[in-house]
């Protein structure tokens, strides 16, 4: 049986296909205003490198903003679902996922099976997303993919005092002016998300094992900050963690098949 996965992200498309239990591929892009000409260009491709056309997908789920509107999708699940069941997939000891998206952060645990069990999210605050981290480097004057790099060279890494994305980048400004060290800035700015993200993981609480999914989990210094805030080791995937979510609706899409063909 083969199955598909799509997550229709606020800053990447992913896409996700099974074979039975296995991963034959996987294929991510970045979003535009056009959800479904995206996720088409991104199924396209994807379908294209494993020689597989729309016809030969048994089940396709889709989750993320845009779930909804993915006209070759069966069906739609809510991408907190989809992310506990993506890395229960991938290590089945884990019990607590955190998911830092372009436009909000997660905390869920999930049962033995992977089912969900409880979350929370951010409310209104975009600050300690993907999108607050790239403020920070674009102030900062530094690539997205620097940021983790660069805190690890940290001697004393700056507290910020401003959790506003908006306000927190003109304090990251004024930094730079002043000279002060810039792997220091860059470390404060990871410590910043990391505080941020775990507050809402100790409300959960959370239960070991812990992963990270989403683009953030690339950046070496979030993760090591949110370990130190946490006082836990986090899992490492044998994926990319950004398509954790695809995943997971690509599992889904092969448990409701198969209890469609009973």
């Amino acid at each position: 049986m083969i199955t598909a996965g799509l997550d229709v992200g606020a800053l990447t498309i992913k896409a996700v296909v099974l074979k039975d239990s296995e991963i034959l591929g996987y294929e991510n892009i970045p979003a535009t205003a056009y959800a479904v000409q995206s996720s088409h260009q991104v199924m396209d491709k994807l379908l294209g490198q494993l020689n597989l056309s729309y016809e030969e997908i048994d089940y396709c789920v889709s989750t993320g903003y845009g779930r909804q509107i993915i006209p070759f999708a069966q069906a739609n699940m809510s991408e907190i679902s989809c992310h506990g069941k993506g890395a229960h997939f991938l290590h089945p000891l884990v019990r607590t996922i955190i998911d830092i998206g372009g436009q909000d952060y997660k905390a869920i645990r999930v049962k033995e099976d992977g089912s969900l069990e409880a979350f929370l999210m951010n409310d209104k605050c975009a600050a300690g997303t993907g999108r607050s981290l790239e403020i920070g480097a674009e102030s900062l004057g530094v690539e997205i993919s620097e940021l983790g790099p660069l805190s690890l060279e940290a001697k004393e890494p700056v507290r910020l005092v401003f959790i506003c994305s908006s306000l927190m980048a003109i304090e990251v400004k004024q930094m730079v002016l002043e000279g002060k060290n810039m792997a220091d800035i860059a470390g404060g700015i990871n410590d910043l998300t990391a505080r941020r993200v775990a507050s809402i993981v100790r409300r959960l609480p959370p239960k070991k094992e812990i992963v990270l999914t989403g683009g953030v989990a690339k950046n070496v210094g979030v993760i090591i900050s949110l370990e130190r805030e946490l006082g836990a080791r986090l899992v490492q995937l044998p994926v990319d963690p950004q398509i954790v979510g695809a995943l997971g609706a690509a599992v889904i899409a092969k448990e409701k098949a198969d209890v469609g063909n009973s």
